[in-house]
């Protein structure tokens, strides 16, 4: 038997699945690998390099201009 191909799962049945999935919302961190790794690539992307290229960009001009 193949698993993971939209069989039937023991798990959902008794509500495993949904309770997993109902932490990880509350606190706000998944609770896989591959989520984690998702959610810390978007803040890297986005947050850090975001705030980075504002703070720095004002200060090359002023560097460049005067």
């Amino acid at each position: 038997m193949s698993m993971n191909k939209g069989g039937f799962s023991w798990k959902r049945l008794i509500g495993y699945s949904a309770a997993k999935a109902k932490v990880s919302r509350k606190i706000g961190i998944p609770l896989t690998k591959s989520g984690r790794d998702q959610k810390i690539g978007r803040i890297v992307s986005k947050g850090c390099l975001g705030m980075l290229a504002a703070i720095s960009l004002p200060i090359l001009v002023f560097i460049i201009f005067y």
